[in-house]
């Protein structure tokens, strides 16, 4: 009788990549044609004014591709680098990294709104088919209305390996479903992990102490109250929706009525969906609990206040008019704001080759040497129509790249090999997002900003990631790690098919 085999073989992911236009060598589409108008005009510069203005142009047109070819281990050149410093000194030398509210504030209103992307935004509330409120948050510079779901994740520990296989299969097929939602343009998960003030469990546990239990079952529970929160860490976790105010490019753009009675139908099905990708429940945020979580980040000594209130059944009301910072400053490599200093970084490279379910584990849990973590990991789902269109061309590109010349490197050709899997994949019903990572260390101590910094950049080499410090964009990346639904590439100057081009 043949013995059967019970060992799971814990599954590996990976095939991460980023699409690159055709170009010679490592330049793209425009760095490709700067440097062949470069050749052309050097060619007639010989013709017409003799051999040194012809060198000149060369030489010109030499420098301008080693800007633009020469870049570090994020893919910054130098023109990258020098664009961003610039930026932020004009920023500076205008006053606008500062920010002052409330009624001794800049603004006429005298009211604590959100700086920076969010300063516009709007706050709605209203029901879904389950007769549950959700707080829906208009962006009008970018259109955008944002849905944001609570969940309570179940966590990895003590579960067998075939549940975590079971949950990551079912959340690519939610993020993959998402391209085929209508109106959507992204989504984000953040998760954050922050100390625990103990109200919560006193409240919960002096509530449900029966008076006549013995005594010394009173004294071991009041102990845990006393002791328990001690060290101990709250992890929460948010699901944000951005949907598009137009279903479809060139319609008329929707109100909030008529978007909040589409999306009130639409709720409780991907609320459902997400449960069994081990988020827990999931339940759409209400006005009032977005308004809290986006006041506790940027003053984290709030938390201690409204969990009091909480504790003793006083109920706390916030408009979103009252959740910004009263002043922020945001300098070239961190980010002060009301009583706590952040540092927040980006991501520019994902894992290279194959990694695990528990990759982002380090990174996501609570550190010591931190007081609140914020890990967002922004999604940009594609429709099927455009997913197929993109891996076409990007298989096209691959392969140009290899016979461009005589001898393809290596990294080319296992480019091209990543290029064809993907490209299978997606006929084979496999969804293609973009996504990225925003990491925010919170700390309200300013000596300690170097900890909190050490912390996250020795947990991200765990987790396989490339961390950029947002250096000169702290309080833009600040306010993208936030459960907003802030699409980031909207709010670009530069549109995002030009940067993919150079």
């Amino acid at each position: 009788m043949a013995a059967i085999n019970t060992e799971c073989k814990e599954p590996s992911y990976g095939n991460w990549r980023v699409p690159r236009s055709a170009g010679l060598g490592n330049l793209g589409a425009i760095g490709t044609g700067i440097v062949m108008t470069g050749l052309l005009a050097g060619i007639i510069s010989f013709a017409i004014w003799g051999l040194f203005p012809g060198l000149a142009v060369l030489a010109v047109a030499g420098a301008a591709a080693l800007l633009l070819t020469v870049k570090d281990k994020h893919g910054q050149s130098v023109v990258d680098r020098f664009g961003t410093r610039m930026s932020f000194r004009l920023s500076r030398s205008s006053g606008t990294n500062l920010y002052r509210s409330g009624p001794l504030g800049v603004t006429q209103w005298g009211m604590y709104q959100l700086p920076g992307l969010a300063a516009k935004s709007t706050l709605y509330e209203f029901t879904d088919s389950y007769k549950r409120p959700f707080a829906l948050l208009h962006v009008p510079s970018t259109s955008h209305y944002t849905v944001i779901f609570s969940t309570e994740p179940d966590g990895a520990s003590l579960v067998d390996p075939e549940q975590v296989d079971a949950w990551v299969a079912n959340w690519g097929g939610w993020l993959a479903g998402l391209g085929d939602e209508a109106g959507l343009d992204a989504a984000a998960v953040t998760v954050e992990t922050a100390p625990d003030s103990g109200y919560r469990l006193r409240n919960e546990v002096t509530m449900n102490i029966d008076p006549n239990a013995p005594e010394f079952a009173k004294n071991v529970l009041n102990e845990v109250i006393n002791t328990y929160p001690e060290g101990s860490a709250t992890v929460r976790a948010w699901v944000s929706l951005s949907f598009n105010a137009s279903l479809r490019a060139g319609t008329k753009k929707r109100t909030p009525e008529d978007v909040a009675r589409d999306l009130a139908s639409r709720i409780p099905g991907l609320s459902a969906r997400l449960q069994s990708t081990g988020a827990g429940i999931a339940r759409p945020m209400s006005a009032q609990e977005l308004c809290e979580v986006v006041r506790i980040a940027y003053d984290p000594p709030a938390a201690l206040i409204i969990d009091h209130a909480h504790a003793a059944g006083s109920p706390v009301s916030l408009t979103w008019g009252e959740v910004g910072p009263s002043a922020t400053q945001a300098s070239w490599d961190d980010y002060r704001h009301d009583s706590a200093f952040s540092v927040s970084w980006t991501m520019t490279g994902a894992p290279r080759g194959s990694v695990n379910s528990s990759v982002l584990s380090r990174l996501l849990a609570p550190h010591g040497d931190i007081d609140r973590k914020r890990i967002s990991l922004l999604y940009r789902p594609m429709d099927s129509a455009r997913a197929a269109a993109v891996v076409e061309r990007d298989q096209n590109n691959a392969n140009v790249r290899i016979t461009s010349g005589n001898r393809p490197s290596a990294r080319a050709l296992v480019d091209a090999r990543s290029a064809v899997q993907t490209a299978q994949e997606e006929a084979q019903g496999a969804g293609l997002v973009n996504f990225g990572m925003v990491v925010t260390a919170t700390v309200t101590d300013k000596e300690r900003l170097a900890d909190a910094v050490a912390a996250v950049e020795q947990t991200s080499g765990t987790a396989r990631v490339l961390l950029r410090r947002a250096y000169g964009t702290q309080d833009t990346a600040f306010a993208a790690s936030l459960p907003l639904g802030l699409v980031l590439p909207k709010h670009s100057l530069l549109p995002s098919e030009i940067k993919d081009a150079l």
